[in-house]
């Protein structure tokens, strides 16, 4: 695999870019959309693996399950989710900007996710997210869901890698790169 651009996965057909973050952690993503902005390119990008976010499950139906998003003191609780997910064949990874899932994953039959809209569930929550694995840690519930939303990551290319775009500069481009992908879709249609 050479350094000096985007290569293609095993497929052939879409181009992956390794992303790193301000901590160097990677996350291995397929480029989506190149956006040139301000002398640099900007990628639009979907991670390999599967996103999935760690979420606290309330113990009572009066309080809401809370997402976990600062994950530093949450090691001994990954751990656990490590363990359980190793029982599947999956294996959980601290990557850049999310953490993943790597390993074959059952994908949701769109009828049993179509079923369960018109139910008429009055919980939003459950319609953004689907339960991957739930399990015990530290005398509480806990649960690894995946986003039912597309997940995309904004990388600035250099030197053929991706650098997340964090903080100050997301809020800068984020708006700018919307109203480019939707002149794109426009253009298109």
């Amino acid at each position: 695999m050479s350094s000096d651009g985007p290569s293609t996965n095993g497929a052939g057909d879409v181009p992956t870019v390794l992303v790193r973050d301000s901590d160097g952690r990677q996350l291995l993503c397929f480029l989506e959309q190149l956006i040139p902005l301000d002398g640099n390119d900007y990628a639009l990008l979907t991670p390999v693996d599967t996103p999935v976010c760690l979420v606290k499950i309330a113990d009572d139906d009066d309080s809401d399950d809370e997402v976990i998003d600062e994950l530093s003191g949450a090691e001994p609780i990954l751990s656990v989710a490590d363990v359980v997910l190793q029982e599947h064949d999956l294996t959980l990874v601290r990557s850049a900007v999310t953490l993943t899932v790597s390993g074959e994953l059952d994908e949701p039959d769109p009828e049993d996710l179509d079923d369960e809209i018109e139910e008429g569930d009055d919980d939003e929550e459950s319609d953004l997210y689907e339960m991957l694995i739930q399990f015990r840690a530290e005398g509480e519930e806990y649960g690894l869901f995946i986003p039912l939303d597309p997940f995309f990551v904004v990388a600035r290319m250099e030197n053929g890698e991706g650098r997340l775009v964090e903080g100050e500069e997301f809020e800068r481009i984020q708006p700018r790169i919307e109203a480019e992908l939707d002149e794109r879709e426009l253009g298109e249609g």
